[in-house]
């Protein structure tokens, strides 16, 4: 290729424009992040921090965007087949005893060794707990940058979104990696713990921005336009029904966010003494500690997850037959029969006739239920009559 006055022009001379052209969008994601850090939050300056929190959301897009450009696409040590009833996987800084937790909960084998960086792919093991086949997932350890590219953590990271449930795995020796853990799952997408907002987007082709909302929202009307603007959405009706900020606004209009649940566990509680391992769930605030290497407090962690999973199980039997007590159908909280239904057999909702029901959603032993929409609860027993 030849450019002005002859000059001979490049793939090296191409590649320094391109680094030229990350490296000024790295600075202005630094500038911005520097002015909303830096800029006190009240009603006057509601409007521009929503501005600028919409144009950073922008500029990251952009740059995830540019980042998987030619980059190779799939890696098998990061692709494992989901199985059983749910999927968690165990996130944490190297050696923070991942590995160790996962052969404590399954009969996987992953490799354990006192140095950082032993895993080097996911490693998959089934947690069977309750009657319910839980696939517990081992991967590589993160460190800071992650979320950017730093030590694979894009591969690995990527996994938590497919995941079920998220086990944030915090070291009692450096309780510190913890608000770096949470900063790669947000900077990843990924909103642990919390609902997706109730808001209605509709976009239509012109007429601009309209809000309506069913209840108190802090963000003003003109905001909420301006950041959409910002974000490319310039003709749409917006109805809000849940109380959200502009972080959340943003997320919602963009799109892309999941919404997983996780656990957060202190590890290697064996190593510090009482006082210190206090002083770290003051500041952590876990929902346990665990020992993986001595045992201690894994059987309450079976039980925690299989709760944050909300699993049930909802015993089948067949007419004039005793109930299989011993595989039930593992669903989760607020399944319907009709949900049960669908997951035996696609034709089984035109084909319903009733249910007979045993247990906790029974009026009474044997109740007879043509109600496709009657919500299940833990341990309940179905007959179900089929056309």
């Amino acid at each position: 290729m030849v450019g002005k006055k002859g000059v001979k022009v490049g793939k090296k001379h191409d590649v320094q424009i391109t680094e030229r052209k990350e490296q000024t969008l790295a600075d202005r994601i630094k500038a911005l992040e520097d002015e909303i850090s830096t800029t006190k939050y009240n009603k006057r300056t509601q409007h521009a921090v929503g501005l600028l929190k919409a144009k950073l959301a922008m500029l990251k897009e952009t740059e995830t965007r540019r980042a998987s450009v030619g980059k190779a696409k799939g890696d098998d040590r990061f692709s494992v087949r989901k199985t059983g009833d749910g999927s968690v996987v165990l996130l944490g800084y190297p050696s923070v005893g991942k590995s160790t937790l996962l052969n404590k909960l399954t009969n996987a084998k992953s490799d354990i060794a006192a140095y950082n960086f032993t895993t080097v792919s996911a490693v998959p093991g089934i947690l069977q707990y309750k009657q319910a086949k839980i696939q517990i997932i081992d991967v590589p350890g993160i460190v800071s940058g992650a979320a950017a590219g730093t030590g694979r953590g894009k591969e690995v990271l990527a996994m938590l979104r497919n995941a079920d449930l998220i086990l944030i795995l915090v070291d009692a020796l450096a309780p510190k990696h913890y608000e770096s853990i949470l900063s790669e799952i947000y900077d990843t997408g990924i909103r642990v713990n919390q609902n997706k907002p109730d808001v209605r987007i509709a976009k239509k082709e012109r007429g601009g921005i309209f809000i309506a909302s069913t209840v108190k929202v802090s963000i003003n009307k003109e905001t909420i336009a301006g950041i959409a603007r910002e974000l490319k959405l310039a003709n749409a009706d917006i109805l809000i029904r849940d109380t959200i900020n502009e972080d959340q606004l943003i997320d919602v209009i963009e799109g892309n966010k999941v919404y997983t649940p996780a656990i957060t566990i202190i590890t290697k509680m064996d190593l510090v003494d009482s006082e210190t391992l206090r002083s770290i769930c003051q500041e952590v605030k876990p929902d346990l500690a665990i020992s993986a290497e001595v045992g201690t407090n894994i059987e309450q962690l079976k039980d925690l997850i299989f709760t944050r999973m909300r699993f049930i199980r909802i015993f089948l039997k067949e007419v004039n037959k005793r109930p299989d007590m011993e595989e039930p159908l593992i669903m989760q909280q607020g399944c319907t029969i009709r949900a049960v239904c669908l997951k035996l057999h696609k034709d089984f909702v035109s084909k319903f006739k009733f249910v007979r029901i045993w247990g906790p959603s029974a009026k009474f032993e044997g109740q007879v239920l043509r109600n496709l929409d009657k919500q299940l609860q833990d341990k309940d027993i179905l007959e179900l009559h089929i056309k």
